[in-house]
């Protein structure tokens, strides 16, 4: 059995923070590790660097209160004082929240809570909400999803078992707001699938703007995980 990463970050990435990209995220923590004076472990070879893996990446734009990287701190140090020191040295709209000793692998998050707010500019349409949810009341629905290891160029994808639950209200006038858990890994389902389909499927439900958040990651069993 692989050894475990010995410590985790739970973070938050919002405001402008959404736009910076996995991989320049993934380059923007070890900077942080030596401007905090942290001590974390580097990678073997020629050319180390720290080490650190973020847990289900996120997309370009999406925000969330709960994104999750692995490293392992060298330093003797209390766990409790990490956040603070990152903070002081991190961009904007990211934020630690805690840092904790790893317990469980990662391959046992099973699912995401996720907020998606849909604003519509000239007024939510009669039907809109209707017409997605009976969408997505049914047993199945297969999509072709594009996919560069394919001969065809797509695979395709049956959304349904993928949805653990999901609830839309109207929030105003101009805005829907989704509440849904879904898939996190294996496959998963990310929640801009959900938007394209429907648009294609419902004639009223063609939001002018969308935002997808995470709220919590949980395991297989719909607990907290950490």
């Amino acid at each position: 059995m692989a050894r475990m990463h010995k410590h985790r970050l739970l973070f938050a990435k919002t405001g402008r923070a959404v736009y910076i990209s996995h991989l320049d995220l993934m380059r923007t923590f070890p900077r942080t590790f030596l401007r905090a004076g942290l001590n974390a472990k580097q990678t073997e070879g020629f050319n180390q660097h720290t080490f650190v893996s973020i847990a289900l990446p996120l997309s370009l734009g999406f925000s969330s209160r709960c994104e999750i990287l692995e490293f392992e701190l060298l330093d003797d140090i209390p766990l409790t004082e990490v956040p603070a020191r990152l903070n002081a040295v991190l961009p904007e709209g990211i934020e630690v929240l805690e840092c904790y000793e790893a317990q469980v692998p990662v391959k046992q998050i099973g699912w995401l809570d996720w907020k998606c707010i849909y604003t519509f500019d000239n007024g939510v349409p009669d039907g809109a909400r209707q017409e997605f949810l009976h969408l997505y009341d049914t047993d199945s629905l297969v999509i072709q999803k594009p996919s560069k290891k394919s001969k065809k160029g797509y695979t395709e994808l049956d959304l349904i078992p993928l949805i653990h639950s999901m609830e839309l209200t109207q929030e105003d006038e101009h805005t829907l707001v989704l509440r849904a858990v879904l898939a996190a890994q294996n496959p998963g389902l990310n929640p801009e699938l959900l938007v394209t389909t429907a648009k294609e499927h419902c004639p009223h439900f063609q939001p002018d703007f969308v935002e997808c958040g995470r709220n919590e990651v949980l395991d297989t069993n719909f607990e907290v995980f950490r």
